[in-house]
């Protein structure tokens, strides 16, 4: 799955026969949606099925085990992985999609999850519809979501000496696809990260972590705006950075820092930033939502940010109100100690050192 904060759809031309008008319409779809495209900041990506070199299907294992033997299905599995979302341009055979399009769908697996997939068929009688339904038949069960909105292409009134008449009816059709198709792209991001290797699961069921970047910084400055209310209130101050701070500010910082934002359903539970300074081990903007404290998160994300202390360290230091008594006895029970007098912010420094085998 593309990690980019710009949307990435491939536009599939499944056609491989020779003198197929499938190129032809991939041309006309993917220069009619450039400007859109342009304006939803989305990255259109042609690929022509028969470009790939893709067999019948060769791999000896399931493609549920993304275990892959060969090079042809490493790099459809990477172009595909890649993606946010997929349009599928495809005629119709004898009532249904052409076998190179069921072929390319059946290699893999977790690659196509919660991802949207629309549809922009050609054909004579049915504009290719049935391909569409046929298609739509197999990609729920890849756990694809197949859009609402098509484009349905008549031969004998849409094309002219092989190439797509320019039309308002159906560039129109086009552009509600792709509006369709990022919507829902953006709604499904949580469940794609759901399924994407290698995120550590969090301690609530279904949650799961991941280092922020600066794309996330609507979400970061919401929850920084509902976890420092108390921080203020209780210091009699308003003058908590956390609470001040812009979503461009937020932005900038987590340029900088490594946040680890908790996960769960789209939602960012709670988060902690670290970064070295010299043998220090800084540890700060620990917070969790309102409704999940007391349910030991704030300790969880805490020791996973001790834990990913960079080697050499000698001890870790975070900072809180001076008035915080419950963040301050949290530390404290976790084995900080002041490290230093109040300063003149109103803020306690507190620390602890790390031992040779490191901290749990």
């Amino acid at each position: 799955m593309s990690t980019k904060s710009v949307p990435r759809v491939l536009v599939l031309v499944c056609s491989t026969r020779p003198g197929a008008l499938g190129p032809a319409v991939g041309a006309w779809l993917t220069e009619t949606l450039k400007p859109r495209a342009g304006e939803l900041d989305v990255e259109l990506v042609p690929v022509n099925l028969g470009d790939l070199d893709l067999p019948f299907l060769d791999e000896e294992e399931h493609p549920s085990s993304g275990v892959y033997q060969h090079e042809h299905t490493r790099r459809w599995s990477t172009l595909v992985d890649a993606a946010d979302g997929f349009l599928v341009v495809t005629p119709e055979y004898n009532y249904g999609m052409p076998a190179t399009l069921k072929n390319a769908l059946d290699y893999l697996g977790r690659e196509w999850a919660w991802k949207p997939i629309g549809f922009v068929s050609y054909g004579n009688t049915s504009a290719g519809t049935r391909s569409v339904q046929h298609a739509k038949q197999v990609v729920t069960t890849l756990r694809l979501v197949p859009l609402g909105n098509t484009v349905a292409i008549r031969i004998s009134d849409a094309l002219e000496d092989g190439k797509v008449r320019p039309g308002a009816a159906l560039a129109g059709a086009a552009v509600g696809v792709l509006d369709e198709l990022v919507r829902v792209a953006h709604a499904l991001r949580p469940m794609r990260e759901r399924v994407r290797p290698g995120l550590p699961p969090g301690p609530l069921p279904g949650s799961y972590l991941r280092r922020l970047t600066p794309d996330d910084a609507p979400e970061v400055t919401v929850l920084q705006r509902c976890c420092w209310v108390d921080e203020a209130l209780v210091n009699d101050t308003l003058t908590v950075p956390a609470l001040r701070e812009s979503g461009e500010q937020v932005g900038e910082w987590l340029a900088t820092w490594h946040t680890t934002g908790l996960w769960r359903d789209g939602r960012l539970l709670g988060m902690v930033r670290t970064r070295r300074v010299d043998t220090d081990w800084h540890v700060g903007r620990l917070g969790v939502v309102p409704d999940l404290r007391g349910q030991g998160l704030g300790r969880w994300l805490l020791r996973t940010a001790e834990a990913a202390a960079e080697p050499n360290c000698r001890r870790i230091v975070l900072r809180t109100g001076v008035r915080s008594r419950r963040n301050i006895g949290l530390y404290e029970s976790e084995g900080y100690q002041p490290a230093s007098r109040a300063g003149d912010d109103g803020t306690a420094c507190l620390s602890k050192d790390i031992t040779p085998h490191k901290v749990a």
